[in-house]
C-alpha cells in the first residue's frame, strides 16, 4: 500500500502563491510510475491539474493552469510539489495528490482519475479576490 500526505494549502489573495507538497510512503512506492494533482471545487467534478512521471522527465498540466502552476519532484521521487503562482479565485478547491502504478507509454498521460491507484486526503486552497 502507498500512503500520500498533502500539505501546504491555505488561504491567499488573488495573485498570490502557494506550494503544495505530497509525500509518498509505503512499501509499494517503487511501483509508482506517475504522480499527479487534481482538484475539486464544491459542486464540481474532480479535475486534473498536473502530473509528472516518476522519472521526472515528463510533466503534464491542464490548460487552465499552464504558465501558472509547476509540478516537480525531489531527486528520490518520494515528494512531489505543486508550485502555484498568480492564483485566481477560480483555483479555490480541495487539492488531491494521486499516485499511479500504470506505465503510460503515450504522449498524453496521467490526466484521468481512472489512471490512479492511490489518493491523499486533500488540502484546501482558498483564493480570495
Amino acid at each position: 500500500q502507498v500512503q500520500l500526505v498533502e500539505s501546504g494549502g491555505g488561504s491567499v489573495q488573488a495573485g498570490g502563491s502557494l506550494r503544495l507538497s505530497c509525500v509518498a510512503s509505503g512499501g509499494r512506492t517503487v511501483s509508482i510510475y506517475g504522480m499527479g494533482w487534481f482538484r475539486q471545487a464544491p459542486g464540481k467534478e474532480r479535475e486534473f491539474v498536473a502530473a509528472i512521471r516518476s522519472s521526472g522527465r515528463s510533466t503534464y498540466s491542464a490548460d487552465s493552469v499552464k504558465g501558472r502552476f509547476t509540478i516537480s519532484r525531489d531527486g528520490a521521487g518520494g515528494t512531489v510539489y505543486l508550485q502555484m503562482t498568480s492564483l485566481k479565485p477560480e483555483d479555490t478547491a480541495v487539492y488531491y495528490c494521486a499516485a499511479s502504478r500504470y506505465y503510460c507509454s503515450g504522449n498524453e498521460c496521467y490526466g484521468g482519475t481512472h489512471e490512479y491507484d492511490y489518493w491523499g486526503q486533500g488540502t484546501q486552497v482558498t483564493v480570495s479576490s
